[in-house]
């Protein structure tokens, strides 16, 4: 008989960070399937998931990382290692969660020397396959419904319309630039909330699921669908026209939500300076982009800025503001990728022979296996 799988979930420690990997309730199927899960003292304590409920469900609670990853083959997380965290690891340890390849070069390098093996969520096939397990469209939806919520908050407006003794209000626009899983979430969110909603991506595609949630899609004679389910990159011609409609668009919406965002490359600047001039005082732009460069052209990432009585917000790991819901989703997400690691008999996999595992897989031996962080790390003369 074979020994148990031991799984880890550490704490995670990145600033504003509150979730967790893992789950009461995913716990409870891990430990049916044989595995033995360590999850760290108060590592769910910010998602609202106390050490008690872990130990409930069968987990066992660590005190500390080198109790936590003694003996673990398996550890999962949700922000990428940093390079103190690679060099704790152990040799051979299998590692789950966001690892942001371009952006995290060191920490990949170390656990490349260190022989760790890296799995990336972010590299997970967009194929029906693999659904259950794609955690960017799961954080994502977790990021477009507080996108929404943050930007009502700041909005000096009601957001329905309301029929009053002291007369009719009418309601905000919101308008969503990029109809992907977090613009179709804020979509949803935004009507749920009464507002007139108008949407706005360069895929016709959308166009259908903009109208099936109620909102008004605004339509360009272009169609920039590109691989994978993003839109390939517009022509000069193209943004120009994109650019014109676009401003109208902005221009007498209360709420903007930006999303728009093309892998491995600088967000697209939608909203520019000159455009945010023409907006509506109080009016407020949430940019879920701001990490990767913003889609208006004044946001600061990590940063709520005014310009010409417009507020900016460039928010930080939106889905991090709804721990309990979003570490709930993600630990799904991680429990049906663990089945392609782990066998009917509890065993792990011999080979990385599966699709979504070898797309998905960042290093292994000693070897960083995803070209493109290769490229980076190994640049060719």
């Amino acid at each position: 008989m074979t020994s148990s799988i031991v799984i880890a979930v550490p704490k995670e420690l990145a600033p504003g960070e509150q979730r967790v990997a893992t789950v009461p309730d995913v716990v409870r199927i891990l430990k049916k399937s044989g595995c033995e899960v360590r999850v760290e003292h108060d590592a769910g304590a910010m998602a609202y998931y106390p050490d008690a409920a872990f130990t409930a469900a069968g987990a066992t609670i660590v005190p500390d990382r080198d109790a936590l990853f003694a003996g673990a083959r398996i550890v999962l997380a949700v922000q990428p290692p940093t390079v103190a965290e690679a060099e704790q690891l152990p040799e051979g340890t299998i590692v789950v969660g966001f690892m942001n390849p371009a952006g995290n070069l060191e920490a990949i390098r170390k656990m490349r020397d260190r022989k760790i093996t890296a799995f990336a969520l972010e590299l997970v096939p967009r194929i029906s396959r693999a659904q259950s397990m794609d955690a960017l469209s799961s954080q994502a939806t977790a990021g477009g419904y507080v996108a929404v919520i943050l930007g009502a908050e700041h909005c000096p407006k009601f957001l329905p319309m309301l029929t009053t003794a002291a007369g009719t209000i009418r309601p905000s626009t919101v308008l969503v630039l990029g109809a992907g899983i977090a613009g179709l979430m804020a979509i949803a969110t935004a009507k749920r909330l009464g507002a007139l909603v108008e949407a706005y991506d360069v895929r016709r595609a959308a166009g259908e699921q903009v109208r099936s949630l109620g909102a008004k899609f605004l339509e360009l004679e272009i169609n920039a669908e590109g691989q994978g389910g993003y839109a390939r990159e517009l022509t000069a011609e193209e943004k120009v026209k994109e650019q014109e409609m676009v401003s109208a668009a902005v221009a007498r919406a209360d709420i903007i939500i930006t999303t728009a965002a093309i892998p491995g490359r600088r967000a697209p600047v939608l909203v520019t300076k000159e455009t945010v001039a023409t907006m509506k005082p109080g009016a407020v732009i949430i940019d879920m982009a701001a990490e990767t460069g913003g889609n208006c052209e004044l946001t600061q990432a990590g940063r709520t800025i005014q310009a010409n009585g417009v507020t900016i917000i460039g928010p930080k790991n939106l889905p991090a503001k709804v721990p309990f819901h979003a570490s709930q989703m993600y630990a799904k997400n991680l429990q049906s990728f663990l089945t392609l690691l782990i066998d009917k008999n509890g065993s792990l996999v011999p080979e990385y022979t599966d699709e979504i595992l070898t797309a998905s897989l960042l290093v292994h031996a000693g070897q960083v296996r995803h070209q493109p962080t290769r490229d980076l790390l190994e640049p060719k003369p």
